[in-house]
């Protein structure tokens, strides 16, 4: 007697963690026909005024591995240090 498998359903979840769980075990073939295409972008980021920073190798360096300790990019760990920095001020 053959068994019927069971179909998958996509995690529903803003769990970056549970998210990642999730794809580790499986393959985006495998939930084709519950995918739609999206007609618009959506993740939208807008940009806002940008400074450019100059920081010697050895600062640049401990910057990428504390962004990469907490799992964010290196832009977010020096944005939260100056909004709280600035936060100090006000």
């Amino acid at each position: 007697m053959e068994k019927t498998m069971r179909k998958q359903r996509l995690p529903n979840t803003d769990s970056i963690q549970e998210l990642a769980k999730f794809w580790d075990s499986h393959d985006l073939t495998e939930f084709e026909d519950s995918l739609e295409e999206a007609g618009e972008p959506v993740f939208a980021r807008t940009k806002g005024p940008s400074l450019s920073v100059e920081l010697p190798r050895r600062d640049i360096q401990q910057v990428k591995r504390i962004a990469k300790s907490k799992g964010v990019s290196e832009t977010t760990v020096l944005r939260e240090w100056i909004l709280e920095r600035l936060h100090q001020f006000s």
